[in-house]
């Protein structure tokens, strides 16, 4: 018969493997160098992921790890992007940067498109003041910023030193990410979810595809 120290290890340890939300090491990185990632998007098609940093954007394929497409930004004299969005048919994408200036570029020129507001996902004006947000100000940027994702009950929250805790609907924490690596304790990492994986971003340049459990 087993001791009943070594039931209740067992039984804990039960547990918690049953609360991780997703398998603990990455199953695919990808590296754009020297940035800070700050958002992620994926295409419709679920082929590319655009990844925002503090020095513009890039397109890069999923299944290669190769750049597509390189998207520099640059307002105010900051090449850092708080947003980063795909249409609905993968054809255009959003940069959004501290100060809410929106470039949409056209994915298949490289160019940006010069006609904003034809692209019904860019927020309607009225709606944003609706918020209580002013375009020209932080809260708007703050207001992008993809701190948190929801997947099936389960809530995503990028936390201090760029680490990610996955809490349940009672706010419990189930699991947590942490990346030593990362050097800016002010770093917040970007969560999303997409179909069977949770990606997030380092400072130091790195994309992770977490498998959801």
């Amino acid at each position: 018969m087993m001791p009943r120290t070594m039931l209740l290890s067992a039984s804990c340890l039960a547990l918690a493997l049953q609360a991780q939300v997703i398998d603990p090491v990455p199953q695919r990185t990808i590296k754009v160098g020297k940035a800070e990632v700050t958002a992620l998007a994926v295409a419709p098609k679920g082929d590319r992921v655009l990844v925002a940093t503090d020095k513009g954007a890039e397109l890069i394929d999923i299944e290669s790890g190769k750049k597509v497409q390189d998207l520099p930004y640059e307002e105010d004299g900051s090449t850092i992007v708080y947003y980063a969005a795909f249409n609905d048919n993968g054809e255009f994408v959003v940069l959004i940067g501290r100060t809410g200036k929106r470039e949409v570029w056209d994915v298949k020129s490289g160019k940006i498109d010069k006609m904003l507001n034809k692209h019904r996902w860019i927020p309607d004006p009225r709606a944003t003041k609706a918020l209580g947000l002013d375009m020209s100000n932080s809260e708007f940027d703050r207001f992008y910023q993809q701190s948190t994702a929801v997947n099936e009950g389960i809530t995503a929250e990028a936390v201090k030193d760029g680490a990610v805790e996955f809490k349940d609907g009672e706010g419990k924490v189930l699991q947590r990410l942490e990346f030593p690596e990362n050097r800016d304790q002010h770093h917040r990492a970007p969560c999303l979810f997409h179909d069977v994986w949770f990606i997030t971003g380092t400072d130091d340049g790195r994309v992770l595809f977490y498998k959801v459990k």
